[in-house]
């Protein structure tokens, strides 16, 4: 199995068995020292007792009277073979019955004859049979006689022991069956929403950004979806933006460069000397021009935050003679358009901040009341210098903003139900700059009665962030 579930089912599965090998291996080794160390210690303490009892109840026997004694008086349901050895290691009786000139050369019968307790565990030199003898010394008095020996055979013990393994593996191997057969469910469930995600990661090249990813768990691969549908949204806004953005800016660019061509050719063919058609013409191509070169500049900007490149020069400069400027700048074209434009403000306005941003917002908040105001309205600019902030507000008697559309109005290319020229990006444009002086737009309007922007821009940029408007 490839893939990222396949590595995790060998990882886990490694490790399973690794450990699962390893506790079978400790389990194993436990069972063995236990039932091998109990038949031991079983076998030893019942030497040590008949050898105490012999000893102490058999005094002044020669070994070959204790062995006839001992071999009388054993039970019936004894199953160790009893051998009793002479000094030089042959044995003199067994349980059996039987005596010969066989001489036992296990390490046991030595350690017994130097008066301790010997044990040994190895294989028959004739049969191969696994056995097991304690070994020690029959006494009279202090004087060592011979050997006491109980031997058993190790293989109804060694049987136990293997079938206690066989069981044992078994058992571990259902185990790690069980335990692979979970990972498995583990590793899907894990997997499965990642790949629910690549493949809906796949149809990202083709614009598809309305699919959502389905959170299944709170968990970390929860959390990835979570993670993956806030990207698909922000796409989505993206590509909104994008398509809004080659919508607005086809419309806005197709009136005046139709405007241009035509009056293009038809100064072309016209007559030269025909004086008021040609400054007609010239004045319309003039405007047109000027609107496009606007166009660029807003579209500029617009790229500009995009690409968060938009910097401020900051300065220090007096925000009422900025005022008066843009007053003078607009007043012809309110005249023109028979509205009346006043301007009230403090005589010195000083504070910090990048006075070509603020005047381009200005110049674009202006420029909308004179657009959406009709003629014999009025437009009112107002500037005050209050504590830690400058205060800037446009008044104007024009069509008004409907309620629904304020929350709107600043983004971008959003123009509402308004059917008036522009790239919808000027307010938005605004907004970013007055944002970036840690400034506050607040924007009032009715339908019918006009509307009321209100500029609030620290005196201070540096200190801007905590004045709290």
């Amino acid at each position: 199995m490839s893939g990222l579930q396949g590595r995790m089912l060998r990882s886990f599965g490694f490790i399973l068995v690794l450990v699962v090998v390893l506790l079978e291996v400790a389990f194993l080794w436990t069972v063995r020292l236990y039932y091998y160390g109990s038949a031991k210690q079983f076998l030893i303490q019942r030497a040590e007792t008949a050898t105490a009892f012999y000893n102490q109840y058999l005094p002044g026997y020669e070994l070959k009277e204790k062995a006839e004694s001992i071999l009388e008086n054993l039970s019936q349901n004894e199953v160790a073979k009893i051998e009793i050895i002479d000094y030089q290691g042959f044995v003199l009786l067994d349980s059996y019955g039987f005596s010969g000139t066989t001489r036992v050369t296990t390490p046991d019968v030595a350690i017994a004859l130097r008066g301790n307790t010997g044990f040994w565990q190895g294989y028959d030199d004739k049969t191969q049979e696994q056995l097991m003898a304690a070994s020690l010394p029959l006494k009279d008095m202090d004087r060592t006689l011979g050997v006491l020996r109980y031997v058993i055979s190790v293989e109804p013990l060694r049987e136990e022991v293997w079938s206690i393994s066989l069981t044992a593996i078994g058992i571990g191997a259902i185990v790690i069956l069980f335990s692979l057969g979970l990972s498995a469910v583990f590793a899907y469930r894990i997997i499965q929403p990642i790949k629910e995600l690549t493949e809906m990661t796949s149809l990202l090249p083709n614009g598809n950004f309305s699919y959502r990813a389905t959170k299944r768990y709170q968990d970390e691969v929860g959390t990835l979806a979570d993670t993956f549908n806030r990207m698909l949204e922000r796409l989505g806004e993206h590509e909104k933006l994008k398509n809004d953005f080659i919508s607005s800016i086809s419309h806005e660019l197709r009136t005046p460069l139709t405007s241009i061509k035509g009056w293009s050719e038809t100064l072309l063919t016209g007559d030269m000397d025909n004086h008021e058609e040609l400054n007609q013409g010239l004045t319309v191509i003039t405007n047109e021009t000027n609107r496009l070169a606007a166009l660029v500049e807003e579209l500029l900007d617009f790229s500009k935050i995009q690409g968060g490149e938009m910097n401020l020069h900051i300065t220090e400069f007096d925000m009422a003679e900025l005022l008066q400027f843009t007053y003078q700048q607009f007043s012809q074209q309110a005249r023109q358009k028979g509205i009346a434009l006043s301007l009230t403000t403090d005589s010195a306005i000083l504070m910090e901040g990048d006075a070509h941003r603020i005047k381009q917002i200005l110049v674009n908040l202006l420029d909308n009341a004179l657009k959406f105001t009709s003629a014999q309205g009025q437009v009112d600019i107002t500037g005050s210098n209050e504590d830690a902030y400058v205060s800037i507000c446009i008044r104007d008697t024009g069509e008004g903003i409907a309620e629904e559309e304020l929350p709107r109005i600043t983004e971008k290319f959003y123009k509402g139900s308004s059917q008036q020229s522009g790239s919808g990006l000027g307010l938005a444009i605004c907004q970013e700059i007055v944002a970036r002086h840690h400034g506050k737009m607040v924007i009032e309007s009715r339908i019918g009665e006009g509307t009321k922007i209100t500029l609030l821009l620290p005196k201070f940029f540096l200190r801007g962030k905590g004045i709290g408007i």
